[in-house]
């Protein structure tokens, strides 16, 4: 009995082959639309989830396991701050969190002034970020150097004249390939000399790290900017299960050092790294939906395309219809034929489109120098809706061609 069923199938699968192969420019018009709404749901939801993952691994390059304390108010932890405050920071801040007994979650801390300033080099001259910083910072922020050393506490402690250079400020200054350790640059009409170099890290979503120069924090505060503030307080937490701890406890430290007893009125607002990569991810993942949704779009107008072509089937083979009715082919027959039909349209349009999705989204994401990332979510989806579109569309054809009465059908013309 099953042999027997096979059989059927396997000869109603080859008469319906046939018939979809006799008419090949409809049948190649009808795929390529199911091809187009596949291909282009697998590529565009591929390309959001490239675009999300390349943003988490920018924000994860700037440090593991980091906080980010800054002057404003915002929400610390458990602590909520109000909008406004603006009183400043302080190197003791950052020294004050790293030496408490209290705070127990932290694992390294750098106090940080960041501000612009022209830099010149002989003839060359740019306009960049200046990073007064602590020799922690390179721990904290995983900074690798390529020449030379980075700041050290004796530079910290001697108000040093002594820069870093990130790799594209020093083509920008002294030109591709250059290694100018021991050299001097000018900032701010100070003489500073070239102790460092940085690796490449590109840009990181915030700054470019490879257009900064770092420079003792002190020799920042009192040399170039004279201010006693900093912009920011970097830290790293001990590990990624710490950080809500880290949090609080660095919260309410800076809470009772300024005076503060009520955490509504915080003067300061502290960002964790996993606060930014959900609220980067959140707005990925809500652009690459709606670019899922505009392109399922054309799934449902191949699948009307579809509909459409097999009704004019159904009108061209009315009576072929009738005499396999008159012959003794019952309704379910019918069905069965036209379903079938139109299932192998969206099904070759559905592996073709996977394809085309898959390679779209390879060469898009090399083009744009994001990370390649198949969503086989999206795949599993886009084949799932052109199954169920070859059924839902094919279904209304099918049931027009069954319905049709074997004696009118034979004497239509």
């Amino acid at each position: 009995m099953t042999l027997i069923k096979y059989m059927e199938f396997s000869s109603l699968f080859v008469e319906s082959f046939s018939t979809l192969a006799l008419n090949k420019m409809r049948t190649g018009l009808a795929i390529l639309g199911i091809i187009i709404g596949i291909g282009s749901v697998i590529a565009l939801v591929s390309l959001g989830s490239s675009g999300q993952k390349s943003v988490q691994q920018q924000i994860q390059s700037l440090g593991a396991n980091l906080l980010t304390v800054s002057p404003g108010a915002s929400r610390t932890g458990s602590i909520r701050g109000a909008q406004g405050g603006v009183t400043t920071l302080t190197f003791d801040d950052a020294k004050a969190i790293l030496a408490s007994t209290t705070v127990t979650a932290v694992k390294n801390v750098s106090a940080e002034l960041q501000n612009r300033a022209q830099i010149t080099a002989g003839r060359n001259n740019t306009n960049t970020q200046i990073l007064g910083t602590t020799p922690s910072y390179v721990e904290i922020r995983k900074i690798n150097l390529s020449f030379g050393s980075f700041i050290s506490q004796r530079d910290i402690d001697a108000v040093s004249k002594v820069a870093v250079l990130g790799p594209q400020l020093v083509t920008d200054l002294f030109g591709e390939g250059s290694n100018p350790i021991g050299e001097t640059i000018r900032i701010k009409g100070q003489s500073f000399r070239v102790i460092g170099i940085t690796e490449s890290r590109g840009g990181s979503g915030f700054q470019n790290q490879d257009d900064l120069v770092f420079v003792p924090l002190t020799t920042a505060q009192k040399v170039l900017f004279g201010s006693s503030s900093l912009s920011t307080i970097s830290i790293e937490a001990k590990s990624e299960n710490e950080m809500t701890l880290a949090q609080d406890q660095v919260g309410y430290l800076l809470l009772g050092r300024h005076k503060i007893s009520d955490p509504a009125l915080a003067d300061f607002s502290i960002i964790s790294q996993n606060d930014i990569i959900s609220a980067a991810s959140s707005v990925t993942g809500i652009f690459t939906t709606l670019l899922a949704g505009i392109a399922a779009i054309s799934l449902i107008v191949g699948g009307i395309g579809i509909m459409n072509i097999m009704l004019v089937t159904v009108t061209e083979r009315t009576r072929e219809i009738g005499l396999r009715k008159a012959l003794g082919a019952k309704k379910k027959d019918i069905i069965a034929q036209f379903l079938l039909e139109s299932s192998i349209l969206t099904g070759l349009g559905g592996v073709f489109g996977m394809i085309l999705g898959v390679l779209a989204s390879y060469v898009l994401t090399k083009f744009m120098s994001l990370p390649f990332s198949v969503s086989l979510t999206s795949i599993v989806l886009a084949l799932g809706t052109s199954a169920i579109i070859g059924i839902v569309f094919g279904w209304y054809p099918a049931k027009k061609a069954s319905d049709l009465q074997p004696i009118e059908a034979l004497r239509y013309e």
